[in-house]
C-alpha cells in the first residue's frame, strides 16, 4: 500500500521505534487514542497494554487492514480534527499518542489544548522542527506562539530524535518524539482569551520590543518600564500572564465609571 501524499503518510517501519513510542505513554492503563495509525506499526503495543485503544483512521484503504490485522480493534473512520471530543470516549480523560501527519501536527496540539481538561498526556511524532519550537525555553530562536501556548498547561520533554530511513517513503526532515504531561494545577491565574490573544499579538513582530507591539494595549507611562524593553522570545510564560493580567487591570480601570 503506497503512502498518499494529500494524507502526509510517511508509514513508521522500524519495530524498535514503535515499541519505544508506545512505551514512553506514562499514564499505566485507560483511555487511549491513537491518531492516524495507518497499518498499526505502533498499534500492536500499545495493544499489549492496559489501556481502552481506540484508533482514529480517515485513509478509507487503511480501514481494512486495521479490521484484518486487529481483531475487535474499536476503529474510528473520521478526521481527527473534525471529530467532536464526546464521539470519542464521551466525557472521560484519555491520551492521545501517534506518528501525526505533518502536515496538520500544529492542528492536532491546538486541538489537544481545546481538549485540555480531557487530555492528561499526548505522546507523539512531529517533524523535528515543531517537537523542538514545542518544547523550547524562552530565549532560543525555536520558541514561540506554540511553545508558550501549550507550555501555559503542559509541561514538555523530547524523548528522541527518528532519522529519516525507518519511514517508508523517507521523508525530507528529521522527526522527534516528545512527550507533553499537563500540569497538575493547569488553570491559568489570568483570562486565557486574553493570554491567548496577547501572545499571537506580540510574537506577530517578534523583533521588535514589546512596548511597540503593545501601544495600544497599555499606557505609555507603564511602556517606559524597562520589562517592555525585552522581545516576545525573551519572555518567559509567567511573564505572559503577568503581561495579560495587567493589560486585564489597564482595561478595567479605563471602563470604570468616573
Amino acid at each position: 500500500m503506497k503512502a498518499k501524499k494529500r494524507f502526509g503518510q510517511h508509514f513508521l517501519v522500524n519495530e524498535e521505534i514503535a515499541e519505544n513510542i508506545a512505551l514512553s505513554v506514562s499514564v499505566p492503563s485507560g483511555n487511549l487514542l491513537e491518531v492516524g495509525p495507518g497499518k498499526g506499526v505502533m498499534t500492536k503495543y500499545l495493544r499489549k497494554q492496559d489501556v481502552n485503544l481506540k484508533v482514529v483512521e480517515l485513509d478509507n484503504d487503511m480501514i481494512p487492514i486495521l479490521k484484518s490485522n486487529f481483531v475487535g480493534l474499536d476503529i474510528i473512520h473520521a478526521d481527527f480534527l473534525k471529530l467532536e471530543q464526546e464521539a470519542i470516549f464521551g466525557h472521560s480523560p484519555f491520551t492521545i499518542i501517534g506518528n501525526f501527519p505533518y502536515n496538520i501536527s500544529s492542528q492536532i496540539l491546538f486541538r489537544m489544548l481545546d481538549w485540555k481538561e480531557s487530555v492528561p498526556e499526548l505522546v507523539g511524532m512531529f517533524q523535528k522542527e515543531v517537537a523542538k519550537r514545542v518544547v523550547s525555553g524562552p530565549g532560543n530562536k525555536d520558541y514561540g506562539v506554540t511553545s508558550v501556548l501549550v507550555q501555559a498547561y503542559y509541561e514538555g520533554e523530547y524523548l528522541f530524535s527518528v532519522e529519516p530511513g525507518n519511514f517508508s517513503p523517507p521523508p525530507r526532515v528529521q522527526s522527534g518524539v516528545i512527550r507533553l504531561t499537563r500540569k497538575a494545577d493547569y488553570g491559568l491565574p489570568c483570562d486565557d482569551k486574553t493570554f491567548k490573544r496577547l501572545v499571537k499579538l506580540t510574537f506577530s513582530q517578534r523583533r521588535k520590543m514589546i512596548r511597540n507591539t503593545l501601544r495600544a494595549e497599555l499606557s505609555a507611562q507603564i511602556l517606559t518600564d524597562d520589562f517592555f524593553r525585552q522581545r516576545p522570545e525573551q519572555l518567559s510564560v509567567e511573564d505572559f500572564i503577568k503581561l495579560t493580567n495587567l493589560i486585564t487591570q489597564s482595561k478595567n480601570n479605563k471602563n470604570e465609571p468616573k
